[in-house]
């Protein structure tokens, strides 16, 4: 067997191994050069159109402002007037637990009122005052409410009976005492009505010439409240045969 030299094996080696990156370089740069630009859309093109960025301000975005909805103010309601005020009703039967007269206006000069209890009243002295049956109610004053006009007796003791007008305003269904005036002794009192703020009153008298017993006129009387008096106005007579 021919034996190489040992230089030629080794310049063999050194062209085998120069071959042998020259190819492995070759294919480098072979494949270098295949790979070209992509022609198809690139990975930020398609994030970019996906999720476009937003355009930037220059302050925080205001809040959306709600117009508040116009109030139409609610209808008032339909008013009605108010109704007068009801007054309560005086009757004669409240009279028997009246008080009759006051300290300004005393009657038979008794110092403060007299109170009646069932229609009477008896005092120390052995006075008799009664409550007598004629009776008018209506308004005197002018206030709308309806008063009474009653007519009481007192006895004293004697023979003589007498006779007085009283008048008490109503207040709240309340007799008020308010005023009186005297008929004088033994005069019976028949009839009592009111209207139109006056008070006509039927009463029995007698001429000047006759006795105390002797009664002879039926006398028709209208009375107007003044002050803490009853006011005779007017009266006629006519002539009365018991």
């Amino acid at each position: 067997m021919r034996r190489i030299p040992s230089s030629l094996a080794t310049l063999t080696m050194v062209c085998l191994l120069t071959a042998a990156c020259g190819g492995e370089q070759g294919g480098t740069d072979e494949a270098a050069s295949t790979v070209g630009p992509s022609t198809g859309p690139s990975t930020a093109s398609v994030l970019s159109q996906v999720s476009p960025e937003a355009t930037p301000t220059s302050g925080a975005p205001s809040p959306e402002v709600k117009k508040a909805a116009p109030t139409t103010p609610p209808a008032a309601a339909p008013t009605t007037a108010a109704a007068a005020p009801v007054k309560a009703p005086l009757t004669c039967a409240h009279l028997a637990e009246a008080r009759l007269g006051s300290s300004k206006t005393p009657y038979n000069g008794y110092p403060d009122y007299l109170p009646l209890a069932g229609g009477q009243w008896s005092g120390e002295d052995g006075a008799t005052v009664t409550l007598q049956k004629p009776c008018g109610i209506g308004d005197l004053d002018g206030d709308g409410a309806e008063d009474a006009v009653g007519a009481v007796a007192i006895k004293t003791g004697g023979s003589g009976t007498f006779y007085t007008l009283a008048a008490w305003r109503n207040s709240g269904g309340l007799p008020v005492f308010r005023a009186l005036t005297d008929l004088g002794d033994r005069t019976p009192v028949v009839s009592i009505s009111v209207a139109g703020r006056k008070a006509t009153v039927v009463w029995l008298t007698r001429s000047p010439s006759r006795g105390m017993a002797e009664l002879d006129i039926k006398r028709t009387s209208v009375y107007k409240l003044s002050g803490s008096t009853l006011a005779e106005v007017s009266h006629t007579d006519a002539p009365y045969n018991p």
